[in-house]
């Protein structure tokens, strides 16, 4: 038996009033922004996969307004190349004996919130421009390693495949994003507040930043502090392999999966105002972090949200 989405609350968390202004841009989405938010909180990044004009651009902007963080957009194309997204070095010619020299000039993921917008309209080359800067917090050109600002997150939103135009990501890109999320249509309440001009992009227009990013390191790591027991290892474990035993996906949960869902159920506690993990904190997040990871046997498509259910349901919780 599956239990509710929303953990049992302990005392307010401070990210508290960071959900509340939110959810008045992105309507009738809280569990969706409380998720992204877990994924923030634990160091992860964030993938969005939902048809155009559902929000998710304005929940990028959203976030790093409220959190203030530095924010940079990169629309992927088809002719997008990796150095548009990394930077590169240029030869500077002086007059000077001896001074003329390379430079390098930084591209748009040197930022605290990197929006990868419609990622999959990109090439595979120009995709893996991010896997470095995602798995180390680093990027690499012409030699030479230069670390990113930090905290460092990045928000990919993606089409959906059957649409024209559009690359499948590698399963090694999907296995760098923490969580993947769908937002769906708005609720016929939230629409139309929206209709009527509430929330929207106009309104994060207007928001101003409610902490620092030295805040949020310092939120960061109070989650990984979170306490996780033996037992709670135990549930997660079972979890893993139930997904390996199962015929219906290419493959199961590897152990960098664990580790995200373990990340992600420890953000998840500490929104709810804990220092320990419940199995509830493990359900809440499970979808969010194994759906992009397991894939059909037959089409390749990512599990459905039924399929990582039944999951859930065949593994006892402790």
């Amino acid at each position: 038996m599956l239990i509710s989405k929303d953990s049992p609350a302990g005392a307010a968390s401070p990210f508290a009033p960071i959900l509340a202004a939110a959810s008045r841009v992105i309507l009738g989405k809280d569990h969706e922004l409380r998720l992204a938010a877990a994924c923030l909180l634990a160091g992860g990044h964030l993938l969005i996969e939902d048809l155009p004009g559902l929000g998710k651009t304005t929940l990028a902007h959203t976030l790093a307004r409220l959190l203030g963080l530095q924010f940079a957009r990169v629309q992927f194309t088809a002719d997008l190349l990796p150095a548009d997204v990394t930077g590169v070095s240029i030869f500077e010619r002086r007059h000077e004996p001896g001074a003329s020299e390379f430079r390098f000039l930084p591209g748009p993921i040197f930022t605290q919130v990197l929006l990868a917008d419609e990622i999959n309209r990109a090439t595979p080359k120009t995709q893996s421009a991010l896997l470095e800067a995602m798995a180390e917090g680093q990027v690499s050109v012409d030699g030479e390693s230069r670390a990113l600002p930090q905290p460092f997150f990045v928000i990919a939103t993606q089409n959906p495949a059957s649409q024209i135009g559009t690359f499948a990501l590698p399963e090694s890109q999907l296995d760098r994003f923490l969580m993947r999320l769908t937002l769906g249509y708005p609720d016929r309440q939230a629409e139309r507040a929206l209709l009527a001009g509430d929330g929207g992009r106009q309104r994060s227009e207007t928001l101003t930043p409610l902490i620092e990013p030295a805040q949020l390191l310092a939120w960061q790591a109070e989650v990984r502090q979170v306490h996780a027991s033996e037992p709670l290892i135990d549930y997660l474990q079972a979890l893993l392999a139930a997904s390996r035993q199962a015929a219906a996906w290419r493959h199961g949960l590897s152990p960098r999966a664990g580790l995200a869902l373990l990340a992600a159920a420890r953000a998840w506690a500490w929104l709810s105002g804990r220092n320990m993990v419940l199995p509830d904190d493990v359900q809440a997040v499970f979808i969010a972090v194994a759906q992009h990871r397991l894939l059909s046997t037959s089409n390749g498509q990512p599990a459905s949200s039924s399929e990582i259910a039944s999951l859930l349901s065949s593994v006892a919780i402790p």
